[in-house]
């Protein structure tokens, strides 16, 4: 698929409504994708994009979406068009995860979904290919004016990107840069690249900032995993699939690993 900027943001138009209207419309095609699949093995385009007036709002997580009788551009809901899918085939996605986002990363708005679902693994592999298509459509899609979870404040896609893959930047360009955007192309060149000891050393500089979010009460050994200088050793020992769903450095990723090791620690 060739990447298209556009001067305009294009959204699918099931995409826009109510949302009981567009739970309906995505179901629908959602049914659509896995008929074609099943046939193909590939998937079909969207079949009307509509341009999103410069007042309209993008909803990008459904936690600020409040009035289901709006008519708005809820882009989360693109979640209902996956489920459909994956029932319709009776799969589950990691079956077809890979062929689908490689296909809807190739579209503005597939590609900033993605970016923003946070749907594991988040390696720095997969990462990078995320954000690197973000990127692919930046100009395209700051034409957009977006609420991700916080009531009332409308963002620009640079205060979006930033709030929600704000620490890819932290991790991996922690020394800033011009622009957002340019923080973003360095981040993400780095993670394409990044070997495994990279990959620990930008997790063992953020332990510091993620460490603090964990909860103590819900630990045993908290002596051992909020200790920075147990965590080389423990991050030495993982499997290359334990390790990669960490090395993107995602804060929610590393704190899962804390509580998954404290818990190995019971049995040993």
């Amino acid at each position: 698929m060739d990447t298209l900027q556009t001067a305009t943001l294009q959204l699918p138009s099931f995409l826009y409504g109510p949302y009981i209207a567009i739970k309906s419309k995505t179901k629908a095609e959602g049914r659509r994708c896995a008929k074609q699949y099943e046939l193909s093995g590939t998937f079909p385009q969207p079949r009307e994009l509509r341009t999103v007036a410069p007042g309209d709002v993008v909803f990008t997580h459904e936690v600020v979406d409040f009035q289901d009788e709006l008519p708005a551009w809820r882009l989360y809901a693109y979640w209902e068009a996956i489920t459909s899918m994956c029932d319709s085939l009776k799969k589950s996605y990691r079956h077809i995860k890979n062929t689908h986002e490689t296909f809807f990363r190739e579209t503005a708005w597939g590609a900033l979904f993605f970016a923003l679902s946070g749907a594991a693994p988040e390696s720095a592999e997969l990462t990078a290919l995320r954000l690197q298509a973000v990127l692919r459509f930046w100009d395209s899609l700051q034409h957009g004016r977006y609420l991700y979870k916080t009531l009332n404040t409308f963002m620009t896609l640079e205060e979006l990107m930033t709030a929600a893959c704000g620490w890819a930047m932290d991790a991996w360009c922690p020394k800033g840069g011009s622009s957002v955007r340019s923080r973003f192309e360095v981040a993400s060149e780095r993670m394409a690249q990044a070997t495994r000891e990279e990959s620990i050393e930008a997790i063992l500089r953020q332990l510091p900032h993620i460490l603090p979010f964990a909860d103590r009460k819900l630990l045993n050994h908290p002596e051992v995993v909020m200790d920075p200088s147990s965590w080389r050793e423990h991050l030495s020992t993982l499997d290359a699939a334990e390790f990669e769903r960490i090395s993107g450095v995602r804060p929610g990723e590393v704190l899962g690993r804390l509580y998954v090791w404290d818990k190995e620690l019971d049995i040993h």
